[in-house]
């Protein structure tokens, strides 16, 4: 089943990317595989304080995927596949698409204003021609009707 990756954080890109990625599955008889990144914390040296910080990372990201795959189920009937992950964006990213052979694309949103983003600008970057994946950028400044339209 052809299966769209979208990387969320609590950008408003990222729901923008979510929804493109939702319409287009619908429209292709398709799925959506939300991922949400949670950064390596910085170390700290008392090993309860880094647990507590890895926790509470751990519950953020664990409460974005589920407002957003309720919100995805709502608004287009999609159950999402749900993946929390910690590490390098980049890295983890490409090790999602290379264990999923369903993955069709990597659903990325941009910046209304300002610099991409982190993962925009390295997939978008030199490293984009060793992608296995089309990866779809959706601008930050589309709106729910432009994205609509062109999804």
């Amino acid at each position: 089943m052809r299966t769209y990756l979208v990387v969320i954080d609590e950008s408003p890109e990222a729901e923008i990317a979510l929804r493109f990625a939702a319409r287009r599955a619908v429209k292709t008889g398709g799925n959506v595989e939300i991922l949400a990144l949670i950064p390596q914390p910085e170390f700290v040296q008392w090993g309860g304080v880094m647990a507590a910080i890895e926790e509470e990372a751990q519950m953020r990201a664990e409460a974005l995927v589920s407002r957003a795959a309720g919100t995805l189920l709502s608004e287009s009937g999609i159950k999402p596949s749900i993946t929390v992950r910690q590490g390098d964006g980049p890295k983890v990213v490409r090790e999602m698409i290379a264990a999923n052979s369903d993955i069709a694309a990597l659903v990325l949103g941009a910046a209304a204003s300002g610099p991409p983003g982190a993962l925009v600008t390295h997939f978008a970057g030199a490293d984009a021609g060793g992608m296995t994946v089309p990866v779809m950028i959706v601008p930050g400044s589309l709106d729910r009707d432009a994205i609509d339209r062109l999804s």
